[in-house]
């Protein structure tokens, strides 16, 4: 691959960014779809919509992009929490430590690839990337000594910088928990593997437990109970007062009549819209007999003090670990109820099934990745396929297919990996959405830099992987050799899973197609519900891509600037989607 190639890559992610930023300034300014790119903001006010046609709502604006910047971090912290905030310093310390190792890298390693062998350089649009990469340099040159003080001079600053970064998160971190209010979580345990006794129930065996042992400190319990079809026709019947709310306060009505099962023998109860019905008790309150809800063996116990709920949730309670474990009891809105009801002696069961399901998954990608790979080198191309050596001349679609089409094929693929995740993720049962983001999380990452990095790295053809990886002595070795001969793909990689891929992730395109198709098709006038940050896809891509800057900061330092061009923009895009 040749600067021409990448310049004509770059060239069309670039267009392909500012098309999709255009259509995101004019897309949000519509009132069809404020639901989906002010979700959160609509869930807390509920704001006048002008549904004139202007001539200022269909033409793009940079009006977003000052907002974003101008916007304080204290704000930021207020309106969407600390995990935002952490998110988006790690955007600025990858700033901050990839602009230093681009300055070092361009002006000290740069020359010395370029000038590591006497030849003769062609002109610098044909030049190969591979003379800027530390492949170019002689074995045994007394030059290395410029990739030795770069790459010192790139540790010691990200030691440093990661340093005062951890201390400022940290005091950040305790300010919040000492300045927020108290939270139910915070004096609350939840309790699993509750032992079964035929002669009395859990919430008995519960409250006999606690008060025997901690009986200072015990306030109160609530058990988990199994709902079943109780709960399903709840939420479905929340989901028709919400539209029917929505549709009369168009039209102008004061009240809306619900009907709730209220029993088995089908009776409904109604209730007004208004505030006054609904406080004091739940709406749902008489759903349901005891013949339809069953106790699970889980609970959330309750304490005077949170030292007392931090104590029973580390300390073991029972000389049997598979029975009374503890752990501290997620937020209200964060419990994942569904997998309470799952025995805990089968949760190690579900752990190795998750495991092993991601591990097939990742040997599964070896397929695409495999074929990627082979794209980018045209004289396998040319082996391959016979027929296509007429088409492979033409220099246009030569750099098309080994600058762009690879990272192209590679990023639609990848779309697939964190939803399977956060699905592997389920089954494996976290007990909080936050525990089933973290586990996605790291499940992706894990992926990302087996199959996007060394996958790509060590690839050529399966057989080749296998005799890599079957000869773990000489793995220095053939990584050493392999590293810098991929830097062109991991170049082509940036820009489009980096700078494309960032574009439509501000656009939002699965949520607006399906806004489209419930707005056209279904003629639901509702709006959508607002969806939370996808942590769990876009941190590990943030790491991948550092992963990656770190690796090729000396061995081909080219890559720098494009990095430092994704890291900048995701600044942007990424305080604008928080």
């Amino acid at each position: 691959m040749n600067i021409s190639a990448l310049l004509t890559s770059a060239g069309i992610n670039s267009a392909v960014c500012l098309v999709f930023l255009s259509l995101y300034s004019i897309l949000r300014k519509q009132p069809s779809n404020f639901s989906v790119y002010f979700g959160r903001n609509l869930a807390q006010v509920n704001p006048t919509r002008d549904h004139h046609v202007r001539y200022q709502r269909f033409v793009p604006s940079p009006s977003w992009i000052v907002k974003t910047w101008q916007t304080p971090e204290a704000e930021i912290l207020v309106t969407a929490g600390v995990d935002a905030v952490v998110f988006l310093r790690i955007v600025v310390f990858s700033l901050r430590i990839f602009a230093v190792a681009a300055f070092v890298g361009i002006f000290l390693v740069l020359p010395v690839n370029y000038y590591g062998q006497e030849m003769h350089h062609k002109q610098f649009p044909r030049e190969s990337l591979d003379v800027f990469s530390i492949g170019n340099v002689k074995e045994g040159s007394q030059w290395f000594w410029a990739h030795c003080i770069a790459l010192y001079i790139t540790s010691l600053t990200a030691c440093f910088l990661l340093y005062f970064e951890y201390k400022s998160i940290a005091g950040m971190r305790l300010e919040h928990i000492r300045t927020s209010s108290p939270n139910p979580g915070h004096f609350s345990v939840l309790v699993r593997a509750i032992p079964w006794k035929p002669d009395e129930s859990y919430s008995n065996t519960v409250k006999k437990f606690f008060t025997k042992y901690l009986g200072s400190s015990y306030l109160d319990h609530q058990m988990v109970y199994r709902l079943g079809t109780t709960q399903k026709l709840m939420a479905e019947t929340e989901k028709v007062c919400k539209m029917l709310r929505f549709d009369n306060v168009d039209h102008g009505k004061n009240m809306v009549q619900c009907a709730l099962p209220a029993g088995p023998s089908g009776t409904s109860k109604i209730l007004s819209r208004e505030p006054e019905s609904i406080k004091g008790k739940p709406p749902f309150h008489d759903v349901g007999t005891a013949s339809n809800v069953k106790e699970v063996a889980a609970a959330f116990v309750f304490f005077k003090t949170r030292y007392a709920a931090d104590v029973a949730a580390k300390v073991l309670l029972s000389t049997n670990p598979m029975s009374w474990v503890t752990n501290n009891a997620p937020e209200p809105h964060d419990v994942y109820w569904r997998n309470l009801s799952i025995p805990y002696r089968l949760l190690w069961l579900r752990k190795i099934a998750s495991l092993v399901a991601a591990i097939f998954f990742v040997f599964l990608f070896l397929i695409p990745v495999t074929f990627v790979q082979g794209l980018t080198q045209l004289d396998h191309l040319h082996h391959t396929f016979p027929f296509l050596r007429g088409l492979f001349k033409k220099k246009y679609m030569s750099q098309l297919i080994t600058g762009y089409l690879p990272s192209v094929i590679l990023l639609l693929f990848l779309y697939t990996v964190p939803p399977t995740m956060m699905l592997l993720a389920v089954i494996e049962g976290c007990i909080s959405r936050t525990g089933r983001k973290k586990s996605a999380c790291r499940k992706v990452l894990y992926f990302l830099i087996w199959n996007v990095f060394f996958v790509n790295v060590l690839s050529g053809s399966v057989i080749s992987q296998i005799d890599t990886l079957s000869s773990l002595k000489e793995m220095p070795t053939q990584l050493a050799r392999a590293i810098p001969s991929q830097a062109t793909f991991f170049m082509t990689y940036i820009l489009t899973s980096g700078w494309a891929s960032l574009s439509s992730e501000l656009m939002q395109p699965m949520l607006l197609i399906w806004n489209v198709f419930r707005r056209g098709i279904l003629r639901r006038k509702d709006d959508l519900c607002a969806a939370s940050f996808p942590y769990h896809a876009e941190v590990p891509k943030l790491l991948l891509f550092g992963f990656i800057g770190f690796t090729f900061s000396v061995l081909a330092p080219l890559i720098l600037p494009l990095l430092l061009v994704y890291f900048f923009l995701g600044y942007l895009v990424y305080r604008n989607q928080v």
